[in-house]
């Protein structure tokens, strides 16, 4: 009898291990998409990729245990979204963060415990509640984490717009302030810098970018830039 209540087969100890993780990594995956990406963002379509990524990486390395491979698919994985950023568009440098952060949580709740069981062993199963607790913990971290970068404002920010500007005969040097002036006041941001890009004097249309004190909680460099024409 005391044995059966300290050890389970290895066939239920393998689903409770599968089931467990998984409620874990969905429920913080979900916190970090739900709770710090999207109220800045409010982009549905990463909000998604985060949840089906999350949920996608932790099922193949879980569940790829037998062939040893879990730690190489791991590296893997992050080797690849490194190099590939979803080449279909051009990912911003804080949703790339993000999608980091959950191949790492995904690999985590999916690498992080291994007893030596084999097929036919029995599941110790005060080990396997201390791994559970040791990968709440872990998530929990990174959450904890995430809430001192998201909220705190260590610094304070500098947000960029691109902007297309009529009034050519303000891009002049000379008359920098007058530019600058006339942004902040057609804008109703605290402007600091401007850089002058592509000039249409045909269309009297010049290709500019502004720098402005970014005391909002939206990131003003996420996600909309000019055609590459600026550069």
């Amino acid at each position: 009898m005391e044995n059966s209540i300290l050890t389970m087969s290895f066939g239920t100890g393998q689903i409770l291990d599968l089931l467990a993780r998984l409620v874990v990594n969905t429920i913080f995956i979900f916190i970090l998409a739900r709770s710090f990406y999207f109220p800045k963002s409010r982009r549905r379509d990463f909000f998604f990729t985060y949840l089906m990524l999350g949920f996608a990486i932790f099922m193949l390395i879980h569940l790829m245990g037998d062939a040893k491979l879990k730690t190489g698919i791991a590296m893997g994985l992050f080797a690849i979204f490194c190099i590939m950023r979803y080449r279909t568009e051009s990912v911003p440098i804080r949703e790339m963060t993000y999608i980091f952060i959950v191949i790492a949580l995904a690999a985590i709740n999916g690498l992080a415990w291994d007893t030596g069981t084999t097929r036919g062993d029995a599941y110790p199963v005060g080990a396997w509640a201390f791994s559970i607790v040791e990968v709440f913990c872990t998530d929990l971290i990174f959450v904890l984490i995430l809430v001192l970068a998201e909220k705190v404002n260590w610094v304070k920010g500098l947000a960029y717009k691109y902007i297309r500007y009529d009034k050519i005969d303000l891009i002049v040097p000379e008359k920098r302030e007058e530019l600058i002036a006339d942004l902040k006041r057609r804008t109703g941001l605290e402007i600091t810098r401007v850089d002058i890009g592509s000039i249409d004097f045909l269309k009297d249309m010049a290709l500019i970018k502004i720098y402005y004190n970014d005391n909002a909680e939206g990131d003003g460099n996420s996600e909309f830039k000019m055609p590459k024409v600026y550069e």
